[in-house]
């Protein structure tokens, strides 16, 4: 298994807190640092308020060496399809080739109302990814000195130069996720190179899984061109007392982080717990930290629960 570390600094981080992750989890031998896109706090008050995924990406980039970087996921809402793969390409670049580029359909109105974004229905939010996605990949992989145009309902692109092209060719790989039972493993198999479930029962995870190695399989890909992963909440400890002092200190219950997250109790009971995912398909975990203080959370998982299932 591959261990990704995973932050939500809209429920309160700075610029600072969000690098300290990056940098401590890249010595410490996790593969990546993803964070989620989003700019409105789920519970608290979030101070001190929001950052920009992708501006905080590319900083990010430049104070780190070798650990890829990404979202989970960039919300389509948030963003033009044009500028956003411009953005990115210019974050792949900044990290000489880093980037993993995570997109859906956005999900959380109230941050829409908060910030002035247009939420329109889940059909039409569907609608817009499935162009964003034609899109951003069609401006990468547009050769240069051609152009590239595109005639959706929702977008229109014409005589665009196609530039700037990321480092990584054809393009970063992409990560989609999400549950929906038909056109989700669709655009997995034809845009995605990872395929994500955050949070999720495994019994429903696994039948997703199955939904898009199907999809996979009909659109002619080969079986391992696809890598799939899930989410899971972090509350790791040697001893009840520290399990419990890391739930508080997120404002959870021990209990039922125990029944939702296989990334919560000891680091043996942790390494169980993946082996039931790890037979369902799950290559690579995104370890959520919700106290980004709490740095010697990600040490104890790195020194006691990863060599056991790398």
């Amino acid at each position: 298994m591959e261990f990704r570390a995973f932050i939500e600094p809209q429920q309160g981080a700075r610029y600072a807190d969000q690098v300290a992750v990056a940098q401590t989890a890249e010595q410490l031998g996790f593969t990546a640092f993803f964070r989620s896109d989003h700019y409105l706090a789920m519970s608290g008050d979030g101070m001190p308020g929001p950052t920009d995924s992708w501006v905080t990406l590319g900083a990010i980039a430049r104070e780190t060496s070798s650990i890829r970087l990404g979202t989970l996921v960039t919300s389509a809402t948030f963003r033009h399809p044009g500028p956003l793969a411009i953005a990115v390409a210019q974050v792949d670049d900044m990290s000489a080739g880093r980037v993993e580029f995570g997109l859906g359909s956005g999900w959380f109105e109230k941050e829409h109302q908060a910030y002035g974004i247009p939420f329109p229905p889940l059909r039409e939010r569907f609608d817009r990814l499935s162009e964003q996605l034609a899109i951003v990949t069609g401006l990468w992989t547009t050769e240069p000195g051609a152009t590239f145009d595109y005639a959706g309902k929702y977008y229109t692109i014409a005589g665009s130069p196609a530039l700037p092209k990321p480092t990584q060719r054809p393009h970063p790989p992409i990560v989609i996720g999400g549950l929906g039972a038909k056109r989700t493993p669709q655009l997995a198999a034809t845009y995605a190179a990872e395929f994500n479930i955050p949070f999720a029962p495994i019994d429903v995870a696994e039948k997703q899984y199955q939904r898009v190695a199907q999809a996979v399989a009909a659109a002619g890909r080969p079986d391992d061109s696809m890598a799939y992963s899930s989410a899971f909440v972090l509350c790791a400890g040697r001893r009840d007392r520290e399990l419990a002092r890391r739930a508080a200190a997120i404002g959870r219950e021990l209990d039922e982080l125990r029944s939702n997250s296989p990334l919560v109790g000891t680091p043996a009971e942790i390494v169980d717990n993946l082996g039931a995912w790890k037979q369902i398909g799950v290559q690579r975990v995104y370890t959520q930290l919700l106290d980004l203080t709490d740095l010697a959370h990600l040490e104890l998982l790195a020194s006691e629960v990863m060599p056991q299932l790398l």
